[in-house]
């Protein structure tokens, strides 16, 4: 079947975000970069510099035939882990607010566990897409995804990033079920690891850690306002005081020093601050469009591997975005999960937007009109 034209509702939807984020990370960090750098356009250049970069590499994966991302699977597999563990070599590794999630190549860092999601991906899609009904079986079907995840979810929780190891497990899951495993299979598991965790909390072994702080605190963070709770009470006077309309962009209050770094994982709170109501929800049906989009190029690819593919892609977006917004909210424990295409950080950046350029190569493919 001949190639078609990729499909520009994905382009223009990332493109949509992907200007968004720039226009409101320079908002928002504008007075951290002045104060901390004496620059205020010192993150609104590094993130250009990443976008034009994510951009060319949308390009180049938009025009890679993604199949042959097959024979590169093992290597990247093998590569990801690597990296993931070179973060933790003496100059290798930078660390950065008490985690060591980067590495440094000289004034710039780049985020390992960025690169394990896609390369997860990829390996994940290659070999269920060989298995077919093998897949119903716990032993070939599941037993080796959870491994893999594992081995991702130990190394990167000892970074210490627990959200980023969740968010791989998460993942895994998302793979399996599309690849046919069976329902049973996972609830069971799903149930397991819920009750193993309910178990480590109630029974008080990670009590004086700080994830067990930050489980506990998004319950009611205001009974501490000054210490575990006060990112999420920032967050909260934010999303209350932008109302419907917001008061404009550029005149957050809470990015004025009040809110930490919220050119980050909590830049969603400063866009409904500044945009309003009905700017945080019109970006978030933009992410919905994007994702119904995406899953669609899933269902009608013409191949399993092209199906697994573009379902894993997706899910690394529709996941990230339902934690992001939970966390801003104070649905659920505060992570360190960023907004795809919008948080500052040049290795989620660029790499999602890679990862776009192959789920656009993929729906050169598809089977529909």
């Amino acid at each position: 079947m001949p190639k078609k034209a990729c499909d520009y509702p994905i382009l223009f939807s990332v493109l949509l975000l992907v200007s968004i984020g720039i226009v409101m990370v320079f908002s928002a960090s504008y007075n951290y970069a002045v104060d901390t750098y004496n620059d205020g356009y010192y993150f609104f250049k590094r993130q250009l510099m990443w976008a034009v970069l994510g951009f060319a590499a949308m390009v180049f994966m938009m025009n890679y035939d993604y199949h042959k991302l097959e024979r590169w699977a093992n290597a990247l597999l093998v590569l990801s882990i690597l990296l993931l563990l070179a973060v933790f070599i003496p100059g290798v590794g930078a660390t950065i607010n008490e985690a060591t999630r980067w590495i440094k190549l000289g004034p710039i860092t780049i985020q390992p566990a960025e690169i394990a999601k896609i390369a997860m991906v990829i390996y994940m899609a290659r070999s269920m897409s060989k298995k077919n009904d093998a897949m119903k079986t716990f032993s070939k079907g599941v037993i080796p995804y959870l491994i893999i995840a594992g081995i991702f979810f130990i190394i990167i929780v000892m970074q210490p990033n627990l959200s980023t190891a969740l968010t791989m497990v998460m993942l895994c899951f998302v793979m399996m079920f599309a690849a046919g495993a069976r329902i049973g299979h996972l609830t069971s598991l799903l149930g397991i690891g819920a009750g193993a965790a309910a178990y480590i909390i109630s029974s008080g072994v990670i009590a004086d850690t700080y994830w067990y702080k930050r489980i506990m605190i998004f319950r009611d963070p205001f009974q501490d306002t000054s210490d575990t709770g006060f990112q999420l009470v920032q967050s909260l006077y934010a999303l209350g005081s932008g109302g419907l309309w917001g008061v404009g962009l550029g005149n957050s209050r809470q990015k004025q020093f009040y809110l930490p770094m919220p050119q980050n994982d909590f830049i969603f709170a400063i866009i409904c601050e500044e945009l309003g109501f009905i700017g945080g929800v019109a970006i978030l049906f933009i992410f919905m469009f994007l994702i119904w989009r995406g899953l669609r190029v899933a269902i009608t690819a013409k191949d399993s591997f092209g199906r697994l593919l573009a379902t894993g892609i997706i899910s690394i977006v529709a996941v990230q975005v339902i934690m992001n917004v939970a966390v801003v909210t104070s649905s659920m424990p505060p992570t360190g999960v960023p907004m795809p295409f919008i948080s500052a950080g040049g290795s989620s950046l660029s790499i999602s937007m890679a990862s776009m350029g192959i789920l656009l190569n993929i729906s050169k493919h598809c089977e529909i009109e």
